[in-house]
This record gives C-alpha cells, sequence and structure tokens, in this order.
C-alpha cells in the first residue's frame, strides 16, 4: 500500500531576514575554488578510485588552475593514506597548490592524519561535526553544550598537532555540518568557540565551511543564512567563509551563487557535481556561469573535451549530453528555427566583431575547445535554414532560398525513415544522387562556345551509349541549350529558377550551377551541375534537370 502523501513532510521554515543585502548584488570575482573530487567526490562511487585515477585526476585539477584542493581521508583508509604520501614524496605538489584532508573529530585518527602530512610544504586540515537539531537529538543523543565541546576537542587537538610541524604552513577549517538545517545562532555559537581556540587574529589561517549537508530550502533561504553567519560572527574580518552546497533540490549552484552573494569567500565543490545522493556543487557550471557573464572563473577550462574524458575514465560516471555548458549536445541545434538564428547571428558576429552575442548560443563554443560543425546538426525536426548552414559550412555550397524546401522534404523523409540524424556526409550523398549526379544518357561529354556580340552558338555533346550532339543558338548559353533540346523534344521545359556561383577561387577553379525547370504538364524538376567553369556548370545542371523528366529516348 503506497504512503504516497505529502503530508507526512514539514513546510521549509521561513528564514526572516529584513535587512538582506544579497539580491541587490552581483558576482564581480570568482570565489577560492577549493576542489573536493578526491574525497567528497570519491567516497560517493561505486568503485572508488585506485592510486592511478586518484593523481590523474589530481593532475587535471592542476591543470585547470585549482589551487586548493582537497585530496583525500587519509586516516580512512591505506588507500587514502598511501596516496597522499605519494604526492608528497613524489613531489606532485606544486609550489602554488595547497592541499586539504578531511578528519573526523578523534585523536587517533587526527594523529594518523598529521602523519600522512609529514614532510607538505602547505596544508588545509578539516575537521566537522554535525550540530543540527536532527542529529544532535537522534545520532549523538546530546545537547548544544555537548556537540559544542566536540568542536571544541577538535580545534584544540588540530592546533597542538600543528605546533609539532612548524614547518609546514598550516591552515585550519571547521565545519559545522549540516548548517543548512541548524539553528543560525547555535552555528555562530560554536564557530566562535573554536575561534576563540585557534585566534586567527594571531594570524592562524581559519576557515569556516558552511555546508548545505542536505539541501533542505530554495537557495535564497540558504543565502538569508549565510548573510545572518556574516553578519553576527565575532572577528569575521580574520577569517575566510566557505560555503559547500549540495544538490538534494537541484538548487546546489545556484544557492552557492547567492552565497557568494552575501558574501563567503570560498566554495567547495566537484567537477560535474559529482557528489553523494544527488550529488555536490558542480564548479564547471558555476565557472562557466562567472565566464559568460564576462567574470574571470580563475579555471582554464578551454580544453572541455578533455575535461570530460579524464572525468568519466577516472570516475566510471558519465556526462549527461545535455550537461550545462560541457554536454555533447549543449551547442548544437536541431529546431529549424534555432538553426536559423544561429547561422544569421555568427554571420552577423563574423562580419561586426563586439561582445560575443549570438542567439542560443551564450557562449562562443570556440572558447571551451568545441567546433562550429557541432552547432547545427541534422534530424527531422531541422529546418531548411539548418541545412544550408550545414551545407556551406561542411562543404563549401551555397544552397538558393528556392532549392531548400524541395531538398529539406528528402532529408526529413530519410531522418523519419530511420529514426537517426543525418549526417553530414549523408546530406552531401542524398545532395548527389538526387540533384548532382545526372540521369543515365544525360552526362555532358564537351561542348564548345562561340559568342558574336550578344549572339551565343552552342554546340555540345551528350554520351548515352552511342554520342547525341546538340547545337542551338540564342542571347545566352542558357538560351543556346534550350534552343538546341527544342530541336530533339517536343515542348521542352522552360526555366523556373537559375542561380550559379563559385566554388573556389584560384587556378583550379570550379562553379557550381542550381536550375529548376517546369514542364509543360506542369511539374517541376530540380537540378544542379559542377564543373571547371560556370558555362560546363550551367550546361550540365540544365540537362540533368532535363533529363529528370525525359528519356535519353525521346531524342528524335
Amino acid at each position: 500500500m503506497s504512503s504516497y502523501d505529502h503530508r507526512r513532510y514539514a513546510r521549509s521554515a521561513a528564514f526572516r531576514k529584513k535587512d538582506r543585502r544579497w539580491p541587490d548584488r552581483s558576482i564581480k570575482k570568482a570565489p577560492v575554488w577549493a576542489s573536493v573530487d578526491l574525497r567528497d567526490g570519491n567516497q560517493a562511487l561505486v568503485s572508488p578510485m585506485d592510486l592511478a585515477a586518484k593523481l590523474r585526476l589530481f593532475q587535471l585539477l592542476v591543470r585547470m588552475g585549482f589551487k586548493e584542493i582537497e585530496v583525500g581521508f587519509p586516516a580512512a583508509s591505506s588507500t587514502e593514506y598511501r596516496f597522499l604520501r605519494h604526492l608528497v614524496e613524489e613531489g606532485h605538489i606544486p609550489e602554488d597548490v595547497t592541499i586539504q584532508v578531511l578528519t573526523q573529530i578523534r585523536e587517533d585518527l587526527i594523529a594518523r592524519t598529521f602523519d600522512a602530512l609529514r614532510g607538505v610544504r602547505r596544508a588545509i586540515v578539516h575537521i566537522y561535526n554535525s550540530v543540527n537539531p536532527v542529529q544532535r537529538e537522534q545520532v549523538f543523543r546530546l545537547d548544544k553544550t555537548g556537540i559544542r565541546k566536540i568542536a571544541e576537542k577538535g580545534a584544540r587537538w588540530i592546533r597542538d598537532y600543528a605546533s609539532r610541524e612548524p614547518g609546514t604552513a598550516w591552515t585550519f577549517e571547521y565545519s559545522p555540518e549540516s548548517y543548512s538545517d541548524t539553528e543560525p545562532e547555535f552555528a555562530v555559537e560554536v564557530c566562535s568557540s573554536v575561534r576563540e581556540i585557534w585566534k586567527p587574529e594571531n594570524g592562524q589561517k581559519v576557515i569556516f565551511n558552511l555546508p548545505a549537508t542536505v539541501e533542505m530550502s530554495t537557495p535564497n533561504v540558504f543565502a538569508d543564512q549565510v548573510e545572518w553567519f556574516l553578519d553576527y560572527l565575532p572577528g569575521r574580518e580574520h577569517v575566510m567563509v566557505s560555503v559547500h552546497t549540495h544538490n538534494d533540490r537541484g538548487s546546489a549552484v545556484a544557492a552557492a551563487e547567492l552565497a557568494v552573494m552575501a558574501g563567503v569567500d570560498r566554495v567547495e565543490g566537484t567537477l560535474f557535481g559529482n557528489g553523494e545522493r544527488t550529488g555536490n556543487m558542480d564548479i564547471l557550471t558555476m565557472a562557466m556561469n562567472l565566464y559568460s557573464s564576462g567574470v574571470d572563473p580563475r579555471l582554464d577550462l578551454s580544453f572541455s573535451r578533455e575535461i570530460s574524458d579524464v572525468y568519466t575514465k577516472c570516475t566510471g560516471l558519465p556526462v549527461s549530453p545535455r550537461h550545462p555548458w560541457f554536454g555533447e549536445l549543449v551547442y548544437t541545434a536541431f529546431s529549424g528555427s534555432h538553426q536559423d538564428a544561429i547561422r544569421k547571428g555568427m554571420a552577423f558576429y563574423r562580419e561586426k566583431g563586439g561582445l560575443w552575442s549570438v542567439p542560443y548560443l551564450p557562449v562562443d563554443p570556440a572558447d571551451l575547445g568545441r567546433r562550429y560543425d557541432e552547432v547545427v546538426r541534422i534530424n527531422s525536426q531541422s529546418g531548411k535554414s539548418g541545412l544550408a548552414h550545414v551545407f556551406e559550412r561542411d562543404h563549401g555550397i551555397l544552397l538558393p532560398s528556392w532549392f531548400l524546401p524541395d531538398f529539406s522534404g528528402l532529408v526529413q523523409e530519410e531522418s523519419e525513415r530511420t529514426g537517426e540524424e543525418v549526417s553530414s556526409s549523408r546530406l552531401m550523398e542524398i545532395f548527389r544522387i538526387h540533384y548532382l549526379d545526372p540521369a543515365s544518357g544525360w552526362t555532358l561529354r564537351r561542348y564548345a562556345v562561340e559568342s558574336t556580340g550578344t549572339l551565343v552558338r552552342l554546340r555540345a555533346t551528350v554520351d548515352e551509349h552511342g554520342k547525341r550532339n546538340l547545337e542551338g543558338k540564342g542571347n545566352g548559353i542558357v538560351e543556346a541549350l534550350l534552343d538546341a533540346l527544342s530541336k530533339h523534344i517536343p515542348q521542352p521545359p522552360d526555366i523556373e529558377q537559375f542561380t550559379e556561383q563559385a566554388l573556389s577561387s584560384g587556378t583550379r577553379a570550379r562553379a557550381m550551377c542550381f536550375v529548376r525547370l517546369k514542364a509543360n504538364d506542369g511539374n517541376s524538376f530540380s537540378a544542379a551541375g559542377e564543373g571547371e567553369d560556370s558555362a560546363e556548370a550551367i550546361l550540365q545542371a540544365v540537362l540533368s534537370a532535363v533529363g529528370k523528366g525525359h528519356s535519353p529516348r525521346e531524342f528524335s
């Protein structure tokens, strides 16, 4: 029997902050980024990374520009411990990178953590304990005083163990776990007690990290909670304040962004939001949100495909094709109206320059190492403009607007028949079969043109088993060809549409011509011709169109 009933759950509590200031702010610089991929992200994997995978991901994070990287929970397992020792002993940690480690508040675990850190140049040691009412009552069965004393005890142990290693530049980090579900007054109380032990005003670097361990409310409520904490934390000027948001309600990025607007200095997260349950805050999304707004994200995301590939190989997790900014299909348009707007917008940008402003493309795909040939792709939902864009982009052919409806119909039939996207090479194959390849018996073999003033005399040979010779005259090469055909075909068709273009320039220039003929029975036939010059292209296009409505046997 189903228990599906919304009345079983409490409504999200409102947070009343009358003097909120964050709604009037915007983010003008990137926060300090702290990657927790190798710890928080790793512990959420079905098969945690081995040493080789962790090292490869660590090197990727360094290349991307992360300056603070949480490398693990060294007291939790021998693998975590050995990985940290490998980083230190083999010199994998660049001078400008600070590694971070996490430990529970137990002296034996803290002692092993500091042993694992032996000889490191600089490190962040991160301790935490749950302070929210649910865990106080149900898990620890302690009152507020008991919970605060756990934090104080951990702070003293961290301070004392660090004092034995004066050669390392230490930063202490404390998280009141589940801050978003905790009375903010109590969170400030606990952090104030920790601050008094660590004394950041005397020069000890301290981070207070506010986790939305389980996302409990809308992002604006979390921003209010963060701003309230910053308003009431004693000695705020001496500490760095960080957030660590989770994605249970799908709003981890929004919550982190609003928290930065509320005044925090630092954001913890992972690549692609990997993490337990629905995941952590996705640093890639938030960083690209800043980049697309003209703010330097202080991370290099220009090699997006490699970032995705390394992440997938190290974690075993896929990247959604619709992932913001990095997904395989993010810079692809199948919709006809979108394709038309993108094609015109990109042409306008190439002509005018200035700030990037192209419909449906908030950033230039090339900035992320993506190619323009990924932007417009063809399926049954695509329109004529997309087809024109692909042909111009991939084959250097400008399809005339009058030609597109007929060709687009063939492409749509192909996509509906297969149920798949139509590749650029397949588009060209369809074009060649239906328009460019002459019908049997209608291939132009040779021709000669003589001009006297405006009069053109044409002699041409059309080959089908034997040779068929055509001779005609007119005010242009097309009229001369139609005159020649009229001597062999009763009631030859009329020219309805005609477009020619150069395909390349230089000594090996080629030309293409598109033509639509209308027969006396009302039927129209479209074809294309390609040649070494415009005359050859024009003649072949007309012959191919005629060949669609007439058999070579009709020659008298």
